[in-house]
């Protein structure tokens, strides 16, 4: 009775030891099954967030060469936007001209005169840039046209009511036989994606610094 007694105590005291210590090496914060469960798992590699590139291309241009975008306008609301080197000077409509000279910006409205006043103008080594606004067809006089077919385009002549028309041109210097240099979409009320307008289109691409 005495070594029962003995052993009783003995094993009472060894259960009491193991509650001790495990009590004094868990957290006190509940672990749940699924946080155990979770501490068996692989960790998960989270790719980081794609950088941001010069005119919101997805790829970066190479070195040494300049970023461009030009979008149509698109419907009442979406203004035509020209980016060059994530300079946006062009917002609203018309044309721009990298170097940026004075008055590069055309309102969308007749403004024929002004803007061929502005090619002529425009010095060697100049990039420009064009899209239309809203209508490019009636607000545009023919000798304008002319003149921008002069610069490389094979669209304006083609150009009808509320086509979306985007270009680019070099003056005194040739671009790069890659590059996109003009895009048009013309209404349709099948297809338009605004009423009464086509969806917007837009060229861009990357321009060697050293001809300019």
């Amino acid at each position: 009775a005495v070594v029962r007694l003995f052993a009783f105590l003995l094993l009472s005291l060894a259960a009491w030891y193991l509650g001790y210590f495990v009590a004094a090496h868990v957290p006190q914060s509940t672990v749940s099954i699924a946080a155990l469960q979770q501490i068996g798992k692989k960790p998960v590699l989270r790719a980081p967030a794609p950088k941001r590139q010069k005119c919101d291309h997805w790829s970066p241009c190479p070195p040494g060469n300049f970023a461009y975008r030009i979008l149509s306008g698109g419907g009442k609301k979406r203004r035509a936007k020209i980016c060059f080197e994530d300079e946006h000077g062009c917002k609203s409509r018309g044309v721009m001209c990298v170097p940026c000279i004075t008055s590069c910006v055309i309102d969308s409205t007749d403004h024929s005169k002004q803007m061929m006043d502005f090619i002529r103008k425009a010095p060697q080594g100049t990039l420009i840039l064009m899209a239309t606004q809203d209508d490019g067809s009636t607000r545009l006089k023919n000798d304008a046209k002319k003149l921008v077919e002069e610069l490389g385009s094979t669209e304006i002549k083609n150009i009808q009511f509320r086509s979306s028309w985007v270009f680019i041109a070099a003056k005194g210097f040739k671009l790069p036989n890659n590059i996109q240099r003009e895009k048009i979409n013309h209404s349709d009320q099948t297809k338009n994606r605004y009423k009464g307008w086509p969806a917007e289109i837009q060229i861009e691409g990357c321009i060697p610094r050293n001809l300019m």
